[in-house]
């Protein structure tokens, strides 16, 4: 492992690991100077210590070439944990709100996210999925690992929910392999509505990598198609219930949350059972 400099605040300069590029390669291992920074210097010593994350089945995840990342979603930090223990850098699209929010806060987030490689995309646009389609492409025609939450959003008590199909739209378009990223106690660690991290152990489990075009093809059905899409989407988040252990819930977070944010408590057929 090599080390390179980087600017920080003022003059400073501070030394950060650098992967060592051979030849035959992929060479985007870590290529942004501040991913590294925070991963290696600044948040993830840190966790490593606090949450102490562990990784099962890391040699799933592709040493070079472009793969979609697909992970359950707990917590905001799931975004934190995994590229913690990722030996390559992720990209993962985040709310557009984070990018555009005003005042020295908003600058903040803005370049926060930026730094760590994270870009914004607009869930509420009406054309979001091919936002999301065009935003994916640039980033696997990189070559690089492209992150995505199949959920949309943050699971309200742990259990797996009901995946949006955007997901399955840009294997099929792009025949990139999908990887399964199942994320086990961040919930605990990163409590809904909190900040400040708990000191729960954190394990995250990689599932084989699932051949999108393949998939498609095996159970007969039409590449593009929105019946191939929910069908692998489907097959996606079975598995991360498999891996997570925990039970799979036919409806959207989403849905779920708002209704018990505003006092409705639990839609129909899907409370959890005692």
């Amino acid at each position: 492992m090599l080390h390179r400099k980087i600017q920080g605040l003022g003059n400073v300069f501070l030394e950060v690991p650098t992967a060592k590029r051979e030849e035959g390669v992929n060479p985007n291992i870590m290529d942004n100077n501040w991913y590294r920074f925070f991963k290696y210097v600044l948040i993830g010593p840190f966790l490593r210590v606090y949450n102490r994350p562990e990784i099962e089945g890391k040699e799933n995840i592709p040493d070079q070439g472009a793969a979609i990342m697909a992970s359950n979603h707990q917590a905001v930090m799931d975004s934190f944990y995994f590229p913690l223990l990722c030996p390559r850098q992720l990209t993962f699209p985040a709310k557009s709100e984070y990018f555009t929010s005003p005042g020295v806060k908003g600058k903040l987030q803005k370049w926060f996210f930026t730094s760590v490689g994270q870009v914004p995309l607009d869930r509420t646009a009406d054309n979001a999925r091919d936002s999301l389609m065009n935003t994916a492409k640039a980033v696997l025609d990189r070559g690089d690992l492209f992150g995505i939450y199949p959920e949309g959003s943050r699971s309200p008590d742990g259990r797996i929910y009901k995946g949006k199909t955007g997901m399955a739209f840009v294997a099929m378009e792009t025949g990139k392999p999908i990887v399964p990223i199942a994320m086990i106690g961040s919930r605990d660690a990163n409590p809904i509505g909190s900040w400040v991290p708990r000191p729960a152990k954190v394990k995250i489990k990689v599932g084989h990598a699932i051949d999108p075009l393949a998939f498609v093809k095996e159970h007969g059905l039409e590449a593009g198609s929105l019946e191939a899409a929910r069908k692998l989407t489907d097959h996606v988040m079975f598995i991360l219930a498999d891996l997570t252990g925990q039970p799979y819930v036919d409806a959207y977070s989403k849905d779920v949350k708002d209704s018990l944010e505003a006092g409705k408590g639990y839609p129909e057929g899907t409370a959890p059972s005692q």
